[in-house]
């Protein structure tokens, strides 16, 4: 129900935008989010979107990462732009009835993620 796309291998300072399309639930009811999980890390927060677009951002990526949504066409990205090493993962997009949240625990719908890897 939730299909990612736009990942991908940049260079360091380069940008992506990563896409989310959402299907089967009524979207608009729904607050999105991206979480990242390097490998041997765990899955952490990066940014969330309420229904009616109040933005929230992981210390980290604050200030270079834009999260957005569509709700006509049922979509919510990520723009990415200065990216560092240390962003490198996979992005799973998530969504979760109600009240937006940073915990990974609290959604109830996830995508598959979608590989980000910035070289030096």
């Amino acid at each position: 129900q939730l299909q990612p796309s736009g990942g991908g291998l940049v260079q360091v300072g380069g940008s992506l935008r990563l896409s989310c399309a959402a299907s089967g639930v009524t979207f608009s009811n729904y607050a999105m989010g991206w979480f990242r999980q390097a490998p041997g890390n765990e899955r952490e927060f990066v940014s969330h979107i309420s229904w009616d677009r109040t933005t929230y951002y992981a210390h980290s990526v604050k200030g270079r990462f834009t999260i957005s949504r569509d709700n006509a066409k049922n979509m919510v990205y990520l723009q990415m732009n200065s990216l560092k090493p240390e962003d490198t993962a996979v992005y799973y997009c998530a969504a979760k009835r109600g009240l937006t949240s940073t915990r990974a625990a609290s959604y109830d719908y996830w995508g598959q993620g979608t590989l980000v890897t910035v070289s030096s």
